[in-house]
């Protein structure tokens, strides 16, 4: 339920959980870490958000989705806006993001190459050996 206010609009847990696609205890556990700040209360405790808050959760969840961890989400929310933040700084976050990125194509395009090999090898009867177990097996 979004409620309008003279000044701004109000928007509840659910309603903020609906325009953000971010799950409701998410938004929650957000708030505990504080990464989230905690919103205001009405008088019968309910929580309610501005489009502030909207507006970092919507980068919050772009972040997680683009990997970035809550430690690094959390350190760029905390640079500030883009007229305070350093630019350095946040290259240097999605400059150390980016390595990871790239170590894990790496790794996925190795696995790609080892999987290929096993599925073409296996003939998909019953046999004593099966290659796609034995790679998983090699790996343990």
């Amino acid at each position: 339920m979004t409620v309008i206010t003279k000044s701004r609009p109000v928007y509840t847990i659910g309603a903020l959980s609906r325009l953000t696609g971010v799950n409701i205890e998410t938004i929650r556990y957000y708030e505990r870490v504080g990464i989230l700040p905690a919103p205001p209360r009405t008088a019968s405790g309910r929580r309610v958000y501005s489009a502030t808050e909207r507006r970092v959760l919507a980068f919050i969840r772009r972040g997680r989705e683009l990997g970035f961890p809550l430690t690094e989400i959390r350190a760029l929310l905390d640079l500030g806006a883009p007229g305070d933040a350093s630019c350095g700084e946040v290259r240097d976050i999605a400059s150390a993001h980016l390595d990871r990125v790239r170590a894990k194509i790496a790794d996925l395009v190795k696995l790609e190459a080892i999987l290929a090999d096993a599925v073409a090898l296996c003939t998909g009867d019953t046999a004593p050996v099966c290659p796609v177990l034995d790679v998983l097996a090699d790996a343990a």
